[in-house]
């Protein structure tokens, strides 16, 4: 009896070592094998989640079978503490194995927004405001501070850190182009150069101009003169960070404001817009030109002149081309 009774526990420890080790083959297996995801696909896993958590969440996304293997892979691997929260892309068919060294690397879906040169920072913020994945709130910022360009960001990244790198992304900008300026330039510091590169950033989307526009407002300053912008009215006319959305009237250039070019002497006392590097490196190092003068020329671009009656001929066949344009359309 003794003997079958030691015979029996050796065959249930043998069953049990063949089961262990068919469990083992079968969780590698299940581990290491190609996963379910028929197409790709983005899964957001949130901060503070543990191992059982996301495998949960991988689960649910359809990404792994069997969420109890891709737990027991994770610890077996010992790296249950070092799985990172944030959203990724998986491709078609990724292994769960394949997944778990992802989520270790910690790289995930790469985030973009663009925020277009000319825009006032209400508006820049209202996109920062909008755009997914961003956390927090976003303080006001004065205008002509923040670059416009595209930034990345990730998954609950917060509003408040892009907002601050458009920030140190211009004061970088401003100050390598104001050591690289033009010599003998009627602007006192590089904020004043910010409000000059807006004005020219909203009188033309042709950057082939932007050096030259700066140039007649150089000159403009540098005799004295007005600079009769109009994009200057139209900021002034705006309300709660926003320029005016409608044509200017006569009256409207007439109306007094502390950024109406056409009453008030030299620049406006801050910028109407968000510069691009572009407009700014135009105000620092414009065209040399006589030129005082410019008026649509009803291609997109301007039409430039030296002299008032010059320019009235200008502003003649400019009126003429908006009266064809305003009878087609009638």
């Amino acid at each position: 009896m003794k003997g079958r009774a030691v015979k029996l526990a050796a065959l249930i420890v043998l069953l049990g070592l063949v089961g262990a080790l068919g469990f083992s083959l079968y969780g590698y297996l299940e581990f290491t094998k190609p996963g379910p995801l028929r197409d790709p696909a983005v899964v957001l896993l949130p901060k503070g989640a543990g191992s059982a958590r996301i495998a949960q969440v991988l689960t649910e996304a359809g990404a792994v079978r069997d969420g109890l293997v891709f737990r027991i892979g994770v610890r077996l691997s010992g790296a249950s503490r070092d799985l990172k929260a944030g959203e990724y892309r998986l491709a078609a068919h990724t292994s769960p194995q394949a997944i778990m060294k992802l989520l270790i690397s910690g790289k995930t879906v790469v985030r973009r927004i663009t925020t277009a040169e000319g825009l006032t920072s209400q508006q820049i913020l209202d996109i920062v405001n909008e755009a997914e994945g961003l956390t927090g709130e976003v303080a006001t910022v004065p205008e002509g501070t923040l670059l416009p360009e595209t930034y990345h960001y990730s998954w609950g990244d917060s509003r408040q850190d892009v907002v601050n790198r458009m920030r140190r992304s211009m004061e970088r900008v401003l100050t390598g182009l104001w050591d690289a300026r033009a010599k003998g330039l009627p602007i006192s510091d590089p904020y004043q150069a910010v409000i000059l590169a807006s004005i020219v950033e909203k009188e033309t989307a042709v950057a082939e101009e932007r050096p030259h526009i700066a140039g007649v407002f150089i000159n403009r300053l540098r005799k004295g003169m007005r600079l009769q912008s109009d994009p200057t009215v139209a900021y002034g006319l705006g309300r709660d960070g926003y320029t005016l959305d409608r044509p200017l009237t006569r009256k409207d250039l007439k109306t007094w404001s502390a950024f109406n070019t056409y009453v008030i002497d030299g620049l406006p006392p801050r910028p109407i817009a968000n510069p691009g590097k572009a407009s700014i490196e135009a105000a620092l190092n414009p065209l040399s030109t006589k030129d005082l003068y410019f008026v649509a020329d009803g291609t997109g671009g301007h039409a430039f002149a030296r002299t008032l009656s010059e320019h009235n001929r200008n502003v003649r066949k400019w009126r003429r081309i908006q009266s064809k344009t305003k009878k087609a359309t009638q």
